[in-house]
């Protein structure tokens, strides 16, 4: 059974500190300041509180008991609940008991995520010279920040960055995984975001747990992701479907230039016909991506590209209404076969696993991997990786779900070998005849 007391340290006459003592049993106890002070004279020995010998004393005593009895009320609570109780629990009970939590404690996880937020423009972006957080970026904290918040009504108090050690991570993530039903590569961008923040903190002289330094991101195994993409086959279907309605062929055209230069939706559907090129004799697109800074050039050779530049570019349109119209145009060109996938379900809110028709499943985001996916082996990676914009092979392949083959980089060389030297005309060599040599 819990046993909560006060005592004062000291004997000093003036604002002597007050201490909360709590014993959970079996040995386990904490104790902390309990933020109130006496002085030592008008400390009674018999109640362990201040003697009711003053209005402020009085005051004192009626808080320290309203504070106990929250206290007692918590503990069976976290009890219930499996709740580590710790001094940091505990100093978190006194803030909640009389709301002295104030915006500005710099110890508070929601509290940093709005200073990361509220300073966007100012930061650096990691790894470039470049200051200010995209849009995107700081609408991915926005919505860390609402998880969190989440969170704290589920668990019932304020996390500060010393809570953050490995019981709190593996009960956070059962949480999303389990009760929040969030998938697998959200749920772990949540993690990593979770670390990101706190090791900011902490590199701004925050206490933190230890333990941020741990903490681990993760992402769904490889055979359990479902990469849907087009083939050059099913391009070309698209490219002959017969549509009618311009909103249709409108979608086509971003379908088709989209799987030609392998760039985000979000780069995609900025470009106009101003920022394509013209340089002895080819097109060229320059673009700075938006999510990774990172300035590429693409160079258009796709004939129906090159038609769709040069005889109509497509209108701009929102990402919602573009995947919404292509499923329509791979519904026109059959591409329509059942293949296993996920998509959204309204019932459950969360994306749902089973065999779908395939132009159900045809988004924007298929683009850049079905460029990746056709090109592959076909075009030295790491050209593929310069014009996508991924920082490294290895998670190259990881989008496009392969492995490396070396056997197939080996080939690869010899086919550029062959074609370096096969104008090289032979050498003539001299082979002496052994008869002669002496």
């Amino acid at each position: 059974m819990a046993t909560v007391k006060y005592r004062i340290r000291g004997k000093s006459k003036q604002n002597t500190s007050i201490y909360i003592y709590l014993s959970t049993g079996r040995g386990n106890f904490v104790e902390v300041a309990s933020g109130f002070t006496v002085n030592s004279k008008d400390w009674s020995k018999t109640t362990n509180k201040p003697k009711q010998n003053s209005e402020e004393n009085r005051k004192t005593f009626s808080d320290l008991n309203k504070l106990e009895k929250f206290i007692y009320d918590e503990v069976n609570d976290a009890n219930s609940k499996g709740v580590l109780i710790d001094a940091y629990w505990l100093r978190q009970k006194i803030n909640e008991c009389f709301k002295r939590v104030k915006k500005t404690d710099n110890t508070l996880l929601t509290n940093h995520i709005q200073f990361i937020i509220d300073n966007a423009n100012t930061r650096k972006i990691k790894g470039s010279d470049k200051i200010g957080l995209s849009e995107r970026r700081v609408l991915g904290y926005k919505s860390f920040l609402k998880v969190i918040q989440d969170y704290e009504k589920v668990i019932k108090k304020k996390i500060h960055f010393l809570d953050i050690n490995k019981p709190f991570v593996n009960k956070f993530t059962n949480w999303l995984l389990n009760t929040r039903n969030y998938a697998t590569n959200y749920a772990g961008k949540i993690v990593d975001n979770l670390k990101t923040v706190a090791l900011d903190a902490k590199s701004m002289d925050i206490d933190c747990n230890p333990y941020v330094n741990k903490i681990e991101s993760f992402r769904e195994r490889n055979q359990d992701r479902y990469i849907v993409t087009l083939s050059f086959e099913e391009l070309e279907k698209i490219r002959k479907a017969d549509l009618e309605n311009e909103a249709l062929i409108n979608a086509r055209k971003w379908l088709l230039i989209g799987c030609e230069i392998g760039q985000r939706a979000s780069d995609l559907l900025r470009l106009t016909k101003e920022d394509i090129r013209y340089s002895k004799g080819s097109y060229y697109i320059d673009i700075e991506q938006k999510k990774t800074g990172k300035n590429v050039t693409i160079g258009v050779i796709a004939p129906h590209v090159i038609e769709i530049i040069e005889n109509g570019f497509p209108y701009p349109v929102s990402s919602q209404k573009l995947n919404k119209h292509i499923k329509k145009v791979c519904e026109k060109a059959e591409i329509t076969e059942k293949i296993e996938g996920k998509k959204y379900d309204k019932e459950s809110g969360r994306k749902k696993l089973k065999k779908y028709r395939k132009c159900d499943l045809i988004t924007s985001h298929c683009f850049r991997r079905s460029f990746a996916t056709n090109y592959y082996k076909k075009i030295p990676t790491p050209i593929l990786i310069n014009i996508t914009g991924h920082s490294k092979e290895s998670l190259f392949l990881e989008y496009i779900n392969r492995r490396e083959d070396k056997d197939e980089n080996a080939n690869l060389f010899m086919k550029f070998y062959e074609e370096i030297h096969k104008t090289k005309k032979p050498e003539l060599k001299l082979i002496k005849n052994a008869s002669n040599e002496n």
